[in-house]
């Protein structure tokens, strides 16, 4: 199905806001395009214009009764409610092929619920939520979403020069956005997910040079934490058609409680997916933090490295590194496609190479052996006397990739 068979998917609380949305329906339908309108808004809907899916359907989605939600006046419980009803009915929406893009407009509420719905919708497909708190931390609620958000400056609650003209844009930018093709042509011999840090990138920019110049793409995340998290769920989307994974630092910051953690499920999706992987100890010896004032107080004695004004490093010590090595190990051995593990001897970041700040051997051979105890014997294990950053250590995961991506060809044929 083409994109001009598709429509723009409207959804937002009518019931308080329908004068506004009646405007941005107004605007994309200018636009030529088609919509979908979805309300989200639990106090009633508006007479202004046809609506889809009224907010009884939405409630009945999410578990509820609408006419329990008004008696209760349970504001955070209804939001609840709508947010996930409206994510139902988006994702048959989007299963059905019947969504191009979609918009969303509102305050605390109504934006909760748009962003809500819109973790249903998979990359690619535009989604935007003008927003009075579009200047706020919104990382939670966005997620890993390709979701765009646009200031409102003034509340969305009624028509005025200021709202009619961000309307105006906002529609104009869904409109343009919705008719983007996607470029799945534009892939060549498969596409690679790859995980990197400044630590890692050395390796990380050779092994992208390479598997380039064999024809494929490369998909570069910075293992933040929101990096991981993204790079995990396009792998679950079906995006990539192998990962090499050198940077797995998010591991540490789980288990130590840092700034960069990717949450329980990191090294998750590619096992599950059953595509090819490559992992890589990269940077497991460095736990992130943010300014020294924010270290907890039980690392206050341990050894730390300021990395940026805003960033502080702490070295991981043996007892940690034990525990590294099970968890890179253990999902990695569920894998039933071919995966590998590939150790660098000689240090797994930038500062932990001979004579620098992180450099302990001693502490990295108990990790190895961790890994080399807990690695399945599905897993191939692979060991380089290389340093992480050294060219022959990237020729060698690269060459090491292309190993298993051949062996699951040979298995899927």
């Amino acid at each position: 199905m083409s994109t001009k068979d598709k429509s723009i998917l409207i959804l937002g609380c009518f019931d308080t806001k329908g004068d506004v949305f009646n405007f941005l329906r107004e605007t994309i339908i200018h636009h030529g395009e088609s919509v979908i309108m979805m309300n989200t808004g639990v106090l009633g809907t508006s007479q202004d214009f046809h609506v889809d899916f009224e907010a009884d359907v939405v409630a009945l989605e999410g578990g509820a009764n609408i006419a329990d939600l008004r008696r209760d006046r349970d504001r955070g419980r209804a939001m609840e409610i709508m947010g996930a009803g409206a994510g139902r009915i988006v994702n048959k929406l989007v299963s059905a092929g019947s969504i191009k893009a979609a918009i969303g407009m509102g305050g605390g509420g109504g934006t909760y619920i748009a962003l809500a719905a819109m973790q249903q919708i998979p990359f690619g497909i535009p989604k935007i939520c003008l927003s009075t708190l579009a200047a706020k931390d919104l990382s939670r609620q966005v997620g890993n979403k390709d979701i765009t958000l646009m200031p409102s400056v003034v509340d969305v609650a009624g028509l005025n020069n200021v709202i009619r003209q961000l309307v105006k844009q906002a529609a104009a930018a869904i409109c343009a956005m919705a008719n983007v093709e996607m470029e799945s042509s534009m892939r060549r011999k498969g596409s690679i997910a790859i995980s990197m840090f400044g630590n890692t990138t050395p390796c990380v920019d050779r092994c992208t040079r390479l598997l380039e110049e064999l024809g494929y793409e490369v998909l570069a995340f910075h293992a933040s934490g929101v990096g991981g998290i993204t790079m995990e769920a396009l792998i679950r989307e079906g995006v990539f058609d192998a990962v090499l994974d050198i940077t797995t630092t998010e591991l540490a910051d789980e288990l130590c409680g840092g700034i960069c953690s990717a949450g329980p499920e990191r090294l998750n999706a590619a096992t599950e997916m059953g595509i090819p992987q490559v992992v890589v100890p990269g940077c497991l010896d460095m736990v992130n933090f943010a300014h020294p004032d924010t270290i907890p107080e039980k690392y206050k004695r341990r050894e730390f490295y300021s990395w940026a004004p805003d960033v502080t490093l702490m070295r991981t010590d043996k007892e940690e590194n034990e525990q590294l090595g099970k968890r890179l190990t253990q999902n990695v051995n569920r894998s039933a496609a071919p995966a590998a593990i590939v150790l660098p001897l000689q240090g797994i970041s930038q500062i932990d190479s001979d004579g620098d700040v992180f450099f302990r051997p001693e502490t990295d051979q108990v990790l190895f052996e961790s890994i080399r105890k807990n690695a399945g014997e599905n897993v191939m294990l692979v060991e380089a006397d290389l340093h992480i950053n050294d060219a022959a250590f990237a020729d060698l995961l690269v060459s090491t990739l292309l190993d298993v991506i051949s062996a699951s060809a040979q298995i899927n044929d």
